[in-house]
């Protein structure tokens, strides 16, 4: 999973906790890690969902200002069958 270095940066620093993502096959698993530019980061939890259930609240876990300002960033982003919601946590330096 590809992460751009100002969400990981954030993740970091704890302000953002959810990453969402469409795909065909996830590339990560619950209670995984993740090797970053920034360090190691946890796999928490990995939910399958519909993007339109994505609230204010986890959108803005996620970095965006609310569901809105999500959904027009996910136009952006490539296609999949696949829509998960991804807890994450920063463990440290890799």
């Amino acid at each position: 999973m590809l992460l751009k270095r100002d969400l990981l940066e954030d993740i970091k620093a704890g302000k953002v906790d959810l990453i969402f993502r469409r795909w065909n096959r996830p590339t990560v698993k619950p209670g995984g890690t993740l090797k970053t530019k920034v360090g190691l980061l946890s796999i928490k939890s990995i939910t399958d969902m519909s993007p339109e259930d994505v609230t204010d609240a986890e959108a803005q876990r996620a970095g965006f200002r609310d569901a809105a300002d999500f959904r027009r960033w996910l136009d952006t982003m490539k296609q999949g069958e696949l829509f998960q919601r991804i807890e994450v946590g920063y463990l440290g330096e890799a």
